[in-house]
């Protein structure tokens, strides 16, 4: 009868044979994606060729200067009032529902269009003309909604 296991002894690698073993996955692994490696070594020969690695290790040697120069610049004045420009319009468009925003753009690229067609008509409008314009229903609805945002936009401004 066979004797009992009563230890289990791990084989021990040397520094030296792990790294043979490591050399030895690295080389199956570069026989199996030689291809893409192929694909890696044109890609980056070709940023060599044209400057672009020269120009990247040139920013990596110098980005403390960079982020100065970019924290710099985004510090002044002109760039803070536009970061508070969109934070601002930013709020305003995510207070109004998409659906009022949707038909008001409809409308004045309809109006847009409208008008594009009539550009070339010269003809003055007189006030008899103008007064008879107000009965119609489209231009009566569109002066309307101007008055009334109007109305709106006066009583914010004087609050």
């Amino acid at each position: 009868m066979a004797v009992p296991i009563t230890s289990i002894k791990k084989k021990q690698y040397t520094p030296e044979q792990i790294q043979e073993q490591k050399l030895e996955e690295l080389q199956a692994l570069l026989a199996k994606q030689d291809e893409a490696l192929e694909k890696i070594l044109s890609i980056t020969g070709e940023l060599n060729d044209i400057g672009v690695l020269d120009a990247v290790a040139a920013m990596v040697k110098a980005k403390e200067q960079i982020a100065k120069i970019a924290v710099d610049q985004v510090s002044r004045e002109p760039i803070t009032n536009l970061i508070n420009h969109v934070m601002n319009a930013s709020a305003v468009m995510s207070s109004i529902d998409p659906a009022i925003t949707s038909k008001l753009v409809e409308s004045v690229r309809s109006g847009l269009n409208e008008a594009e067609l009539r550009r070339d008509n010269d003809e003055k409008v007189g006030v008899l003309q103008l007064m008879t314009l107000l009965k119609d229903d489209d231009i009566n609805r569109g002066l309307k909604f101007g008055l009334d945002f109007l109305r709106g936009m006066g009583k914010e401004l004087g609050e």
